[in-house]
Protein backbone atom coordinates (compact mmCIF):
# COMPACT_ATOMS: atom_id res chain seq x y z
CA UNK A 1 0.00 0.00 0.00
CA UNK A 2 1.17 3.63 -1.22
CA UNK A 3 -0.19 7.02 -0.20
CA UNK A 4 0.23 9.82 -3.26
CA UNK A 5 -0.54 13.19 -2.05
CA UNK A 6 -0.88 15.06 -5.29
CA UNK A 7 -0.54 18.36 -4.01
CA UNK A 8 0.74 21.85 -3.76
CA UNK A 9 4.64 23.08 -3.15
CA UNK A 10 4.85 26.53 -1.68
CA UNK A 11 6.76 28.97 -0.23
CA UNK A 12 5.92 31.21 2.77
CA UNK A 13 6.56 34.22 3.42
CA UNK A 14 5.54 34.94 6.93
CA UNK A 15 5.14 38.15 8.69
CA UNK A 16 4.57 38.85 12.45
CA UNK A 17 1.98 41.57 12.76
CA UNK A 18 -0.15 43.01 16.11
CA UNK A 19 -3.17 42.72 14.05
CA UNK A 20 -4.20 41.05 10.07
CA UNK A 21 -4.17 44.43 8.10
CA UNK A 22 -7.83 45.99 7.60
CA UNK A 23 -8.78 47.37 4.15
CA UNK A 24 -6.95 51.16 3.65
CA UNK A 25 -4.40 50.20 6.15
CA UNK A 26 -0.84 50.26 6.06
CA UNK A 27 0.80 48.69 9.32
CA UNK A 28 4.69 47.34 9.52
CA UNK A 29 5.73 44.29 10.24
CA UNK A 30 7.84 42.95 13.80
CA UNK A 31 9.89 40.69 11.26
CA UNK A 32 9.91 38.24 8.60
CA UNK A 33 10.59 34.77 7.85
CA UNK A 34 10.77 32.24 5.05
CA UNK A 35 9.70 28.47 5.05
CA UNK A 36 8.59 25.65 2.91
CA UNK A 37 4.72 25.45 2.89
CA UNK A 38 1.52 24.55 1.10
CA UNK A 39 -1.04 22.13 2.18
CA UNK A 40 0.57 19.27 -0.32
CA UNK A 41 3.85 19.44 1.25
CA UNK A 42 2.68 19.59 4.67
CA UNK A 43 0.51 16.79 4.37
CA UNK A 44 3.01 14.73 2.76
CA UNK A 45 5.81 15.75 5.05
CA UNK A 46 3.25 14.48 8.03
CA UNK A 47 2.25 11.33 6.09
CA UNK A 48 5.47 10.63 5.65
CA UNK A 49 6.83 11.26 9.32
CA UNK A 50 3.40 8.83 10.03
CA UNK A 51 5.12 6.20 8.95
CA UNK A 52 3.75 5.11 5.52
CA UNK A 53 5.01 5.15 2.25
CA UNK A 54 4.90 8.56 1.01
CA UNK A 55 4.73 9.77 -3.09
CA UNK A 56 4.28 13.35 -3.44
CA UNK A 57 3.42 14.64 -6.95
CA UNK A 58 3.17 18.38 -7.78
CA UNK A 59 5.12 21.29 -10.01
CA UNK A 60 8.27 23.36 -8.12
CA UNK A 61 9.36 26.78 -9.66
CA UNK A 62 12.54 28.03 -10.45
CA UNK A 63 13.30 29.57 -6.86
CA UNK A 64 11.39 25.95 -5.11
CA UNK A 65 14.05 23.16 -5.33
CA UNK A 66 14.34 23.42 -1.71
CA UNK A 67 11.13 22.25 -1.40
CA UNK A 68 11.89 19.14 -2.87
CA UNK A 69 14.41 18.34 -0.62
CA UNK A 70 12.62 18.72 2.07
CA UNK A 71 9.78 16.16 1.74
CA UNK A 72 13.62 13.80 0.58
CA UNK A 73 14.43 14.39 4.33
CA UNK A 74 11.18 14.20 5.55
CA UNK A 75 11.13 10.36 3.98
CA UNK A 76 8.51 11.15 1.03
CA UNK A 77 9.51 10.16 -2.45
CA UNK A 78 10.16 13.44 -4.76
CA UNK A 79 10.03 11.30 -8.47
CA UNK A 80 6.85 12.80 -9.45
CA UNK A 81 8.00 16.58 -8.57
CA UNK A 82 7.85 18.20 -12.03
CA UNK A 83 10.24 21.75 -11.84
CA UNK A 84 9.05 24.17 -14.25
CA UNK A 85 10.34 27.62 -15.78
CA UNK A 86 8.60 30.29 -13.94
CA UNK A 87 8.22 31.38 -10.01
CA UNK A 88 7.02 28.81 -7.47
CA UNK A 89 3.51 28.62 -5.87
CA UNK A 90 3.89 31.18 -3.07
CA UNK A 91 2.00 32.53 0.07
CA UNK A 92 1.88 35.43 2.71
CA UNK A 93 0.87 34.67 5.39
CA UNK A 94 -0.01 37.32 8.27
CA UNK A 95 0.82 36.50 12.23
CA UNK A 96 -1.22 37.35 15.36
CA UNK A 97 0.86 37.26 18.39
CA UNK A 98 -2.00 34.57 19.84
CA UNK A 99 -0.44 32.15 16.66
CA UNK A 100 -3.39 32.81 14.64
CA UNK A 101 -3.06 33.59 10.68
CA UNK A 102 -4.36 34.58 7.33
CA UNK A 103 -2.94 33.51 4.05
CA UNK A 104 -3.01 35.19 0.53
CA UNK A 105 -2.34 32.45 -1.95
CA UNK A 106 -0.46 33.01 -5.62
CA UNK A 107 -0.84 29.30 -7.08
CA UNK A 108 2.40 29.83 -9.38
CA UNK A 109 3.63 26.02 -10.26
CA UNK A 110 0.65 24.77 -8.35
CA UNK A 111 -1.59 25.33 -11.13
CA UNK A 112 0.30 24.07 -14.48
CA UNK A 113 -0.36 20.34 -13.99
CA UNK A 114 -1.28 18.41 -17.07
CA UNK A 115 -3.30 15.88 -18.13
CA UNK A 116 -0.40 13.69 -19.38
CA UNK A 117 1.49 14.19 -16.49
CA UNK A 118 -1.30 13.01 -14.30
CA UNK A 119 -2.02 10.22 -16.19
CA UNK A 120 1.55 9.14 -16.09
CA UNK A 121 1.96 9.92 -11.99
CA UNK A 122 -1.20 7.18 -11.75
CA UNK A 123 0.17 4.37 -13.76
CA UNK A 124 2.54 4.03 -10.71
CA UNK A 125 -0.12 3.54 -8.13
CA UNK A 126 -3.34 0.46 -8.12
CA UNK A 127 -6.57 -0.39 -6.46
CA UNK A 128 -5.87 -0.32 -2.29
CA UNK A 129 -3.38 2.94 -2.95
CA UNK A 130 -4.41 6.19 -0.90
CA UNK A 131 -4.72 9.51 -3.00
CA UNK A 132 -4.78 12.73 -0.77
CA UNK A 133 -5.88 16.11 -2.46
CA UNK A 134 -6.63 19.62 -1.20
CA UNK A 135 -7.63 22.29 -3.35
CA UNK A 136 -4.21 24.11 -4.32
CA UNK A 137 -3.70 22.40 -7.34
CA UNK A 138 -5.34 22.65 -10.99
CA UNK A 139 -6.83 19.53 -12.56
CA UNK A 140 -8.37 17.88 -9.27
CA UNK A 141 -11.64 16.51 -10.74
CA UNK A 142 -9.71 14.89 -13.06
CA UNK A 143 -7.02 13.48 -10.73
CA UNK A 144 -10.26 12.17 -8.68
CA UNK A 145 -12.09 10.54 -12.47
CA UNK A 146 -8.91 8.76 -12.89
CA UNK A 147 -7.80 7.75 -9.30
CA UNK A 148 -11.51 6.46 -9.38
CA UNK A 149 -11.23 4.11 -11.92
CA UNK A 150 -7.88 2.70 -11.05
CA UNK A 151 -9.77 1.98 -7.12
CA UNK A 152 -7.44 4.19 -5.05
CA UNK A 153 -9.05 5.06 -1.89
CA UNK A 154 -9.70 9.16 -2.26
CA UNK A 155 -8.94 12.16 0.63
CA UNK A 156 -9.89 15.41 0.88
CA UNK A 157 -9.39 18.04 2.52
CA UNK A 158 -10.94 21.43 0.67
CA UNK A 159 -9.00 23.86 1.26
CA UNK A 160 -9.17 26.52 0.42
CA UNK A 161 -12.86 25.99 0.21
CA UNK A 162 -14.06 27.57 -3.65
CA UNK A 163 -16.63 27.47 -5.94
CA UNK A 164 -14.38 25.02 -7.88
CA UNK A 165 -15.20 22.18 -5.31
CA UNK A 166 -18.79 21.92 -6.49
CA UNK A 167 -17.35 20.98 -10.27
CA UNK A 168 -15.25 17.73 -8.54
CA UNK A 169 -17.17 14.20 -8.51
CA UNK A 170 -17.35 14.38 -4.44
CA UNK A 171 -19.17 11.11 -4.65
CA UNK A 172 -15.55 9.15 -5.43
CA UNK A 173 -14.23 10.48 -1.78
CA UNK A 174 -13.87 8.04 1.10
CA UNK A 175 -12.30 10.67 3.50
CA UNK A 176 -13.43 14.21 4.11
CA UNK A 177 -11.63 15.73 6.51
CA UNK A 178 -12.98 19.26 6.63
CA UNK A 179 -13.23 22.53 9.63
CA UNK A 180 -16.48 24.14 10.35
CA UNK A 181 -16.65 26.64 7.66
CA UNK A 182 -15.60 24.14 4.81
CA UNK A 183 -18.34 21.76 6.26
CA UNK A 184 -21.18 24.28 6.34
CA UNK A 185 -20.34 25.93 2.44
CA UNK A 186 -20.16 22.68 1.06
CA UNK A 187 -23.60 21.40 2.83
CA UNK A 188 -25.18 24.83 2.31
CA UNK A 189 -25.68 24.75 6.15
CA UNK A 190 -26.47 27.68 7.46
CA UNK A 191 -27.12 27.53 11.57
CA UNK A 192 -24.55 29.35 13.98
CA UNK A 193 -22.52 26.53 15.15
CA UNK A 194 -22.61 25.75 18.91
CA UNK A 195 -19.30 23.43 19.07
CA UNK A 196 -20.79 20.72 22.24
CA UNK A 197 -24.05 21.29 21.83
CA UNK A 198 -27.03 19.79 18.97
CA UNK A 199 -26.05 22.44 16.01
CA UNK A 200 -22.51 20.08 15.66
CA UNK A 201 -24.28 17.35 15.39
CA UNK A 202 -26.58 18.89 12.85
CA UNK A 203 -23.59 20.10 10.72
CA UNK A 204 -21.63 16.84 11.37
CA UNK A 205 -25.59 14.76 9.84
CA UNK A 206 -25.44 17.66 6.96
CA UNK A 207 -22.26 16.35 5.83
CA UNK A 208 -23.13 12.79 6.08
CA UNK A 209 -26.26 13.25 4.74
CA UNK A 210 -24.76 15.07 1.08
CA UNK A 211 -22.05 11.97 1.28
CA UNK A 212 -23.05 9.15 2.49
CA UNK A 213 -20.77 6.76 1.24
CA UNK A 214 -17.80 8.70 2.54
CA UNK A 215 -15.98 8.68 6.42
CA UNK A 216 -16.12 12.47 7.99
CA UNK A 217 -13.52 14.45 10.20
CA UNK A 218 -15.31 17.58 11.69
CA UNK A 219 -12.68 19.74 13.25
CA UNK A 220 -13.65 22.21 15.76
CA UNK A 221 -10.61 24.24 16.87
CA UNK A 222 -10.28 24.37 20.79
CA UNK A 223 -13.40 21.84 20.85
CA UNK A 224 -10.96 19.52 19.27
CA UNK A 225 -12.23 16.75 17.05
CA UNK A 226 -15.16 14.46 15.35
CA UNK A 227 -15.39 11.29 13.29
CA UNK A 228 -17.96 9.26 11.71
CA UNK A 229 -18.96 6.98 9.96
CA UNK A 230 -21.61 4.61 9.08
CA UNK A 231 -20.96 2.66 12.64
CA UNK A 232 -19.34 5.05 14.91
CA UNK A 233 -19.12 8.63 16.19
CA UNK A 234 -15.62 9.51 18.36
CA UNK A 235 -15.00 12.66 19.78
CA UNK A 236 -11.35 13.71 20.39
CA UNK A 237 -10.50 16.46 22.33
CA UNK A 238 -7.22 18.75 21.90
CA UNK A 239 -4.36 18.01 23.82
CA UNK A 240 -3.64 21.94 25.16
CA UNK A 241 -0.31 23.18 24.46
CA UNK A 242 1.04 26.67 24.48
CA UNK A 243 0.33 27.73 20.84
CA UNK A 244 2.79 29.72 19.03
CA UNK A 245 1.65 29.01 15.32
CA UNK A 246 -1.29 27.30 14.12
CA UNK A 247 -0.25 27.29 10.20
CA UNK A 248 0.10 23.44 9.74
CA UNK A 249 -2.39 22.34 12.63
CA UNK A 250 -4.72 20.74 10.17
CA UNK A 251 -2.23 19.56 7.52
CA UNK A 252 -0.48 17.85 10.21
CA UNK A 253 -3.76 16.36 11.97
CA UNK A 254 -4.43 15.22 8.11
CA UNK A 255 -1.38 13.51 7.61
CA UNK A 256 -1.15 11.79 10.94
CA UNK A 257 -4.79 10.62 10.96
CA UNK A 258 -4.51 9.18 7.35
CA UNK A 259 -1.12 7.81 7.90
CA UNK A 260 -2.50 5.72 10.68
CA UNK A 261 -5.83 4.60 8.87
CA UNK A 262 -3.39 3.25 6.57
CA UNK A 263 -1.25 1.31 8.96
CA UNK A 264 -4.41 0.02 9.91
CA UNK A 265 -5.19 2.17 13.06
CA UNK A 266 -8.73 2.05 14.10
CA UNK A 267 -10.44 5.53 13.85
CA UNK A 268 -10.37 6.49 17.59
CA UNK A 269 -6.37 5.31 17.72
CA UNK A 270 -5.81 7.63 14.47
CA UNK A 271 -7.71 10.66 15.96
CA UNK A 272 -5.59 10.47 19.13
CA UNK A 273 -2.29 10.08 17.57
CA UNK A 274 -3.24 12.51 15.00
CA UNK A 275 -4.13 15.12 18.00
CA UNK A 276 -0.70 14.67 19.75
CA UNK A 277 0.69 15.25 16.50
CA UNK A 278 -1.64 18.76 15.87
CA UNK A 279 -0.39 19.83 19.29
CA UNK A 280 3.52 19.42 19.01
CA UNK A 281 3.12 21.47 15.44
CA UNK A 282 1.45 24.59 16.74
CA UNK A 283 3.67 24.62 19.60
CA UNK A 284 6.23 25.38 17.66
CA UNK A 285 7.24 28.29 14.74
CA UNK A 286 6.48 27.59 11.00
CA UNK A 287 4.61 25.26 8.71
CA UNK A 288 6.36 22.34 7.58
CA UNK A 289 9.19 22.24 10.21
CA UNK A 290 6.92 22.45 12.98
CA UNK A 291 5.76 18.91 12.01
CA UNK A 292 6.89 16.37 14.75
CA UNK A 293 8.74 13.03 14.24
CA UNK A 294 6.55 9.64 14.93
CA UNK A 295 8.75 8.96 18.01
CA UNK A 296 7.80 12.87 19.35
CA UNK A 297 3.98 11.48 19.12
CA UNK A 298 4.50 8.56 21.10
CA UNK A 299 6.31 9.84 23.60
CA UNK A 300 3.89 13.08 23.93
CA UNK A 301 2.53 13.49 27.31
CA UNK A 302 3.91 10.54 28.92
Amino acid sequence: MKALNYGSLNIDFVYNVEHFVRSGETISSQNMAIFAGGKGLNQSVALAKSGIDTWHAGNIGEDGEFLAEILQKAGAHTDFISRLPGRNGHAIIQKQPNGQNCILLYGGSNRQNTRTQVDEVLSHFEKGDYLILQNEINEIAYIMERAHEKGMIIVLNPSPMDEKIFTYPLEYVDYFLLNEIEAKDLTGFDVCTEKEGIETDALLDAVCSHFPNSKVVLTLGEYGSIYKDEKQKIHQPIVKVPVIDTTAAGDTFTGFFIGSIAKGLSPKEAMQIAAKASAIAVSRQGAAPSIPELNEVYDFGR
